[in-house]
């Protein structure tokens, strides 16, 4: 489906030819399957240990790899990783297909894909739009549509409701062991909170005030300044929305890069 490769080594042309014949995320199919999921569909090897536990595929781990000219570094390991941004899923058209791992995608099953992250690595989803979480095993490359941090399985988007939507807000968290993961009061608290994207945090207000000047007015958007007293000291974080949708999203993404601005990632504070 997605790019793979051997350890150590990076085909970029290969990479490049294996994303246009199957790349999961460039071509991603919404249609829902015609038959419902099999009930004893759920999380595929159930009490498997993540990372170097399971011992990390010798496919999909290359150092670097390249897809349509842009260079992405594959993470040592996944412990400790969280990000918050758009989720996305593919089904049908990739049923039965090659993950990066060399496994065979069934959509059936709680998988995702995932451009940085060791394969594999078991992860938490949660859909901050309704506070849904799903725990699945990440064993394929992308997504590479622009703003997207995770493809998911049919599976774990049908139960995290998005399907329908085709995409979400939605918190990755790597975890060690797919099963035993309490709910997350933080999280669920955090869900259904506004959405924004935070282009800069600052520790003196007037830097904060420089740069929410710099944008405020060019874009169709509100920019705040949200001060984190979270810290030892204050900190001053200047945030984009609130957005209340992923097509909102994609469009202050698109306003921030016309003014040169395409570093930020995505809160919910």
């Amino acid at each position: 489906m997605s790019p793979s490769a051997r350890p150590g080594s990076v085909l970029v042309l290969g990479l490049m030819l294996a994303l246009l014949m199957t790349g999961c995320s460039l071509f991603v199919s919404r249609k829902p399957p015609p038959t419902p999921p099999p009930a004893t569909g759920g999380t595929t090897r159930p009490g498997a240990a993540v990372g170097p536990s399971e011992g990390y595929s010798a496919y999909g781990n290359p150092e670097f790899y390249e897809v349509m000219g842009k260079r992405y570094r594959v993470l040592k390991s996944g412990h400790g990783f969280v990000e918050r941004g758009i989720a996305s899923w593919y089904g049908p058209d990739f049923h039965g297909k090659l993950t990066s791992t060399r496994e065979v995608y069934d959509m059936y099953q709680m998988t995702g894909a995932h451009k940085l992250l060791p394969l594999p690595t078991w992860v938490k989803v949660t859909n901050l739009e309704n506070g849904r979480s799903v725990v699945l095993r990440v064993n394929d490359r992308g997504p590479f549509k622009d703003n997207r941090v995770v493809d998911l399985s049919y599976a774990a988007a049908l139960k995290l409701d998005v399907v329908a939507k085709g995409t979400a807000f939605v918190e990755v968290r790597a975890v060690d062991r797919p099963d035993d993961q309490p709910p997350d009061p933080a999280l669920r608290l955090a869900a259904n909170r506004d959405m924004f994207l935070q282009i800069g945090a600052f520790g003196q207000r007037d830097n904060a005030e420089r740069l929410r000047q710099r944008v405020d007015g060019k874009l169709q958007e509100g920019v705040r300044i949200y001060e984190d007293r979270n810290g030892a000291r204050p900190l001053f974080k200047v945030q984009v929305g609130p957005l209340s949708d992923v097509d909102h999203a994609d469009r202050a993404i698109a306003a921030l890069a016309g003014v040169g601005i395409t570093q930020h990632h995505f809160v919910n504070e």
